[in-house]
């Protein structure tokens, strides 16, 4: 869980203090949820009827193979909204020490990408947002250009501000299955395409409103006094 202090680094009498940015939560799944929400998906992949009804596709960004909606029933069921009102209750209170009362889901869906697909960089509604993932190919496949130590295919990038001196926009994460990030609604972010690979990268997303006295942080907020 990624905490709201001071993040510090010393080297000598150097100390690096980072406490500018959105805080991100990164919490891991039960394997019992991933196992359930796999079977599920796996489900609704081989009834052609019920995945055109669930189907969300249209309506998100992502250029990708299927995108389809979890139903409200099915996530009470198996402890899905309160595995992610949990999370979000924790790095709420971790980041700014308040404790929510309200925890909303507006949706979650399934995310399956495949060989050159990606989602273009986008944010999300609601207040706030998460990606976690449940099936990974064995490679993500080696970048065009071998000789770059970086390789982001198949990560996801989150984006926020500008680049300037001191401060990286962009923090990257390799997705690993159990692996499960909460942030902001805002937040910008994109996932790469990945390549030499005919197997499914599968993930979870959500959106979900929390207090608006929490989420809005000028609704309580005085003038100061001339």
């Amino acid at each position: 869980m990624v905490e709201k202090k001071e993040q510090e680094l010393k080297l000598g009498q150097i100390k690096l203090i980072r406490p500018f940015g959105p805080a991100i939560a990164h919490i891991k799944m039960p394997e019992n949820l991933i196992e359930e929400l796999n079977n599920y998906t796996d489900k609704i992949i081989n009834d052609e009827k019920k995945a055109n009804e669930l189907d969300v596709g249209k309506q998100l960004a992502g250029q990708l193979t299927q995108e389809f909606e979890l139903e409200e029933d099915f996530m009470k069921k198996i402890g899905w909204i309160d595995f992610l009102k949990k999370g979000t209750e924790n790095w709420i209170s971790l980041a700014i020490g308040k404790k929510i009362s309200k925890f909303e889901m507006l949706s979650s869906w399934i995310v399956r990408q495949f060989e050159n697909e990606y989602n273009p960089i986008h944010w999300h509604t609601g207040h706030i947002s998460g990606v976690g993932y449940l099936k990974m190919p064995k490679s993500l496949g080696e970048p065009l250009q071998k000789s770059k130590v970086q390789n982001p295919n198949g990560q996801i990038a989150l984006v926020h501000g500008n680049k300037m001196f001191l401060s990286d926009p962009v923090i990257k994460f390799k997705p690993e299955v159990g692996n499960f990030y909460l942030f902001p609604n805002y937040m910008m972010h994109t996932v790469y395409p990945f390549s030499n690979s005919k197997e499914e990268r599968r993930s979870i997303s959500f959106n979900a409103r929390i207090d608006d006295e929490i989420y809005n942080v000028y609704g309580d907020e005085k003038r100061p006094k001339k």
